[in-house]
């Protein structure tokens, strides 16, 4: 492999950065530096400017490099992690035949481990910031947060607050004191943001919908929810509540700027304005709709009208540059052809809504290398066959570009991963211990698979059968 300059892990502070390639808020450009102090970009600058105002500080020089904020995540399932593959291959709302089964039997130990190895995998994939959901454990969330916080992962950690379990209604006093206390204990924490969550609206009351959205608003941090993910959730709304899922919403009084809608992928016009007018925020999550959607979300067209829009992983796989690719080949197939859109929001379009437009939706100081801004960044090796010769490195960034170009992870100023494994902390160690643990706990959930392991799929059909039964 070859070897830059600067091969050798090093901290940011007291140094000026200039790196030969830095993504800036208007894109990519050269000739530029910055300084980290306290976690935070304290001046960003030509590089003469820079070595002018800090004489006494030493210039490292990144060669073959490209400086870039780190990704942003804005919905993930830290606690889903144990499962992986299990639900390839299986039909939509695998949330209730394998997510809420397995993640019903994790204690504040599993929690713990499951949780920091999702962390692991979102740093390893350039992620440096990720929304959690919510999960459906029912420990509390501090294990989740120390994880984060151990692997250096901001973290916007969702408290799940429905009062609705099937017919039954639940007080509402104690479950908005406990979102109340939530809020609380993590109100000053600089890596660990709270947030509220309802996994889907059919689950909750509409004061409980109304008021929790509310507690977010108050508190200036997110609502979540999944809203219009699959048909089968649309007209069970319908069926139910006669109106869809974001109607529902809208009605109760749920939507406004703190709201973020996770999916989106099935809204009418009506819908969509009602997001809009509403400053609602949209999670598009791409790799989520082709692996078990029914649609993919109007992206380009909700951001061309206004509609504040972040990619999301719905924990399918923690790889930011994979996710770009995604996010913009499935606008192209879903929209795009079928109107003759040959750019589809263009290159720089998924690059900010992966990075400072994910930051803006979940009102973080992230995102973006500007001064005052939190120093979360990632070095990226340029220096690879497939990005030489560059022309157009934003385009470049979303086909082109793979995960293992990461040369280093900083997180708050700090360098939390150096070429894919952390710098502090033995991850190796970690993974033997999922590996022990993981099994028990998925052979004991009460999960229900429809589509078989790959090899039994491949078994059930046999040599000579039709090339198109579906071995279920």
């Amino acid at each position: 492999m070859h070897k830059h300059q600067n091969s050798e892990p090093f901290e940011a502070d007291d140094l000026i950065l200039a790196p030969e390639w830095m993504l800036l808020p208007q894109g990519p450009v050269r000739q530029q530096a910055l300084r980290v102090a306290d976690g935070r970009f304290a001046d960003v600058g030509s590089l003469c400017e820079l070595q002018a105002r800090y004489p006494e500080l030493e210039v490292r020089r990144i060669e073959k490099q490209l400086l870039m904020p780190g990704f942003v995540d804005t919905h993930h399932h830290l606690s889903q992690t144990f499962g992986k593959s299990l639900v390839f291959g299986e039909p939509s709302e695998i949330f209730r035949r394998v997510w809420v089964p397995m993640e019903s039997g994790l204690d504040e130990e599993l929690l713990y481990l499951t949780t920091k190895l999702a962390a692991l995998e979102s740093l390893r994939g350039g992620f440096t910031t990720v929304c959690d959901a919510g999960t459906r454990a029912e420990t509390g969330l501090k294990s989740m947060a120390v994880a984060c916080e151990e692997a250096g992962l901001r973290t916007v950690l969702g408290l799940v607050c429905n009062d609705r379990r099937g017919d039954e209604v639940l007080a509402p006093g104690p479950i908005l004191t406990k979102a109340e206390q939530h809020l609380a204990d993590w109100e000053s924490n600089p890596m660990v943001k709270p947030s509220l969550a309802i996994p889907i609206p059919e689950i909750a009351t509409d004061d409980m919908l109304r008021a929790v959205s509310a507690l977010c608003a108050e508190a200036g941090t997110v609502f979540q929810t999944h809203a219009n993910e699959h048909l089968v959730a649309v007209e069970r709304s319908l069926e139910r509540y006669g109106v869809r899922p974001v109607e529902h919403l809208h009605r109760a009084g749920a939507l406004g700027p703190q709201a973020l809608l996770a999916h989106a992928t099935l809204l009418t016009p009506g819908e969509i304005a009602m997001i809009r007018d509403s400053d609602t925020a949209v999670s598009y999550n791409p790799v989520a709709s082709a692996w078990k959607g029914n649609a993919v979300a109007q992206a380009e067209l909700m951001r061309t009208f206004g509609v504040r829009l972040g990619l999301g992983t719905d924990g399918t796989r923690s790889d930011a540059f994979r996710l770009m690719d995604f996010a913009e080949a499935a606008q192209r197939f879903a929209h795009g052809l079928a109107v003759g859109d040959s750019s589809c929001g263009g290159g720089w379009s998924w690059l900010e809504m992966a990075t400072r437009e994910g930051a803006r939706v979940l009102g973080l100081e992230t995102g973006e290398i500007a001064v005052g801004k939190a120093a979360d960044f990632l070095l990226v090796d340029l220096q690879v066959p497939e990005m030489t010769p560059s022309w157009d490195l934003s385009w470049e960034l979303v086909r082109l570009a793979n995960r293992d170009q990461i040369q280093a992870v900083y997180v708050g100023g700090r360098l939390r991963l150096w070429q894919g494994w952390p710098v502090d902390w033995d991850a190796r160690a970690l993974m033997q211990q999922v590996d022990e643990l993981a099994r028990a706990v998925v052979e004991r959930a009460p999960i229900q698979k429809i589509h078989p392991f790959s090899q039994a799929h491949r078994e059930a059909r046999g040599p000579d059968s039709d090339a198109s039964t579906s071995g279920h």
